[in-house]
């Protein structure tokens, strides 16, 4: 069984056990921007793919916006060999984060106004934040993750869904996931929620991001989720 997550910090868990988010952070782990090797080995994806007994396939970056988690899955599930045997989880993100082309190389920016950007792209960055409209986002990234849901279920991939932090509670038009999103409607049921609800700090006040317990807990909770739900085989459960 392959077990696929994709995200942003929360999945790459950033912080979990270094305070580093990339894995060229600290010089030694690696030259690219994938999660340091010390805090995806703590990660919520690596327990659930060990107690699903799964191969981990992780597609998180941190700082990553929903048009890269979106790319890099369908790019994934393009190539992917056995979608039968897959479990699709994603962590999705805050709505108004945006992927930028520029030159061959993608650029992650949010609201913050605070991001890094090549000087070709410091007054699109500019205007971006002047004219951030958050609502009209949270509508566009509600109806793409529709579709990809739609898209899976029509291809029979089993997925789940949830939110990172932001939610669609307030759509009016709520469509019905099924058993394929944790909770999009529910600000209770995200994943900061439901750990700062459960006794969880963040690592530090300005990253919100959690530690190993945390990402442990988030694992354990989303497998008890998978096994009310019957998202997986028995016998993939078996070994656990």
């Amino acid at each position: 069984m392959i077990l696929y997550a994709n995200g942003c910090s929360h999945t790459a868990a950033a912080e979990a056990v270094v305070p580093d988010a990339f894995a060229n952070d600290d010089g030694c782990s690696g030259i690219d921007r994938r999660p340091h090797p010390l805090n995806l080995a703590a990660s919520w994806c690596t327990k659930l793919a060990e107690q699903l007994n799964a191969n981990l396939v992780c597609d998180a970056e941190s700082g990553s916006s929903n048009d890269r988690i979106l790319r890099t899955t369908q790019q994934w599930l393009d190539t992917a060999i056995d979608l039968a045997d897959t479990l699709v989880v994603i962590q999705w993100t805050t709505w108004e984060r945006e992927e930028w082309l520029h030159n061959g190389t993608y650029y992650q920016v949010n609201a913050s106004g605070v991001d890094w950007v090549p000087k070709d792209l410091q007054l699109r960055y500019k205007q971006y934040i002047d004219n951030h409209n958050y609502w009209a986002k949270t509508q566009e990234w509600y109806k793409k993750i529709w579709d990809l849901h739609v898209e899976l279920a029509d291809r029979k991939v089993t997925h789940l869904f949830y939110n990172g932090w932001s939610t669609f509670s307030d759509i009016p038009d709520k469509k019905d996931f099924g058993k394929n999103y944790l909770g999009p409607y529910d600000r209770d049921l995200s994943y900061n929620s439901v750990l700062v609800n459960n006794g969880f700090e963040w690592v530090s006040p300005n990253s919100y991001h959690f530690d190993a317990k945390g990402h442990c807990f988030w694992a354990n909770y989303v497998l008890q989720y998978i096994k009310q739900h019957n998202l997986v085989t028995t016998h993939a459960l078996s070994t656990n």
